[in-house]
């Protein structure tokens, strides 16, 4: 695989993982109790951007990893996925 395929494949999983990390962890402001004027009371508290990016990458880099390991080591790639609609694709 070549590196710039191999680093987009890593930055959409990376992408998709921050979206199911975000949510962990996170205490809003009305669970707290502390609601700043101004702001809704669904907004964070404290937010933790640092400990998000950090979850993240090493998560995305495990599921990358297992991905990698499965197309080079087992031959399993995209092209091996059951296909729903027998139309779309062309052989």
């Amino acid at each position: 695989m070549a590196f710039l395929s191999g680093l987009a494949v890593y930055f959409v999983i990376w992408w998709l993982t921050l979206f199911a990390i975000l949510p962990i962890g996170m205490r809003t402001q009305e669970e707290d109790q502390s609601v700043v004027p101004g702001t809704v009371a669904s907004a964070p508290s404290r937010f933790r951007g640092g400990r998000v990016m950090l979850l993240t990458t090493l998560v995305s880099g495990a599921i990358y990893g297992a991905w990698y390991v499965a197309e080079t080591y087992f031959g399993w790639g995209f092209k091996d996925l059951p296909v729903f609609v027998p139309g779309l694709v062309q052989q």
